[in-house]
């Protein structure tokens, strides 16, 4: 019996214990591709550098500011689309594809896409908002420090979502239409439904898409990597695209450890922390 379990236990093993165990295991060597002189066992200097490392303070704090912006934008517009497509009105499944467009695109597309759309030159949303006086002049809305993190936020919003619109929604079909017919006789209104009977029976789905979409957030550079690669200066770089250049603009695959180690770290007590305060471990 125990002997079909095998195939699982080595597919496992092969693409996600080995890899995180090297990945682990080359933070503690000095491994450059550019000087394979150095190649040894150094300890613990990466997790000191990284101590000391202006860029590396810098990219966690962006990385605090650009993963709760686009997940709390995210969330709450994930919610309004999933419960405007759990009315089944006239027209909602046209409107639920429409929703769901945005993230059938690759990052890539999506990243070039908004590239244009927000050009200094030659972009509508430009063009848009000096028509409408919002703006007085065309700007460089990521070429500017000020601007360039709060515009990458609202793309990254914008592709991701319907993550939680289709989770959320999924969630709604779920929930027992006799809960809000009896809250309906007691007189309860929308936003009642929605604070005491929707809210607490979409918890665990609540918790569970956050834990999933900030690992992603946290895990995937290529949006930023396509809009600014971390500029203008700093003002964009975070953890994820800070260990992408380390490892494949200079080389140094130690370092590039240490800082991947240093963010899985910090994920696994984001995700227990949030587990524990959102309560889904009590259901």
């Amino acid at each position: 019996m125990y002997l079909l379990l095998v195939p699982s236990l080595t597919l496992i093993l092969v693409v996600i214990a080995y890899p995180t165990i090297y990945g682990f295991l080359i933070s503690f060597r000095e491994m450059r591709l550019t000087r394979p002189g150095l190649d040894g066992f150094v300890g613990f200097k990466h997790y000191a550098q990284i101590w000391s490392d202006r860029v590396f303070w810098i990219s966690f704090w962006n990385t605090l500011i650009w993963v709760t912006a686009a997940t709390i934008i995210e969330l709450g517009l994930g919610l309004v689309a999933a419960v405007a497509l759990n009315r089944d009105l006239p027209g909602t499944k046209l409107f639920g594809v429409l929703i769901l467009l945005p993230y059938f695109l690759p990052n890539v597309v999506a990243g070039h896409m908004w590239a244009l759309l927000l050009d200094p030159r030659l972009g509508v949303v430009n063009d848009m908002l000096v028509n409408l006086g919002v703006l007085s002049t065309y700007k460089a809305w990521f070429a500017d420090p000020h601007t360039a993190l709060a515009a990458a936020i609202l793309v990254e919003a914008w592709h991701g979502f319907p993550f939680f619109a289709l989770l959320l929604l999924a969630g709604l079909k779920g929930i027992p239409q006799d809960l809000y017919k009896a809250a309906a006789v007691d007189g309860a209104g929308m936003i009642a439904n929605l604070r005491l009977i929707t809210l607490p029976m979409l918890r665990t789905v609540i918790a569970a898409a956050v834990v999933l979409r900030v690992i992603g957030l946290v895990n995937s550079p290529d949006l930023l990597l396509i809009l600014t690669n971390g500029g203008p200066g700093n003002a964009t770089q975070v953890l994820s695209l800070y260990a992408f250049q380390v490892a494949y603009k200079e080389f140094n695959f130690g370092y590039a450890g240490a800082l991947a180690t240093v963010m899985f770290v910090i994920l696994m007590v984001f995700a227990w922390v949030y587990v524990r305060i959102s309560g889904v471990n009590k259901d």
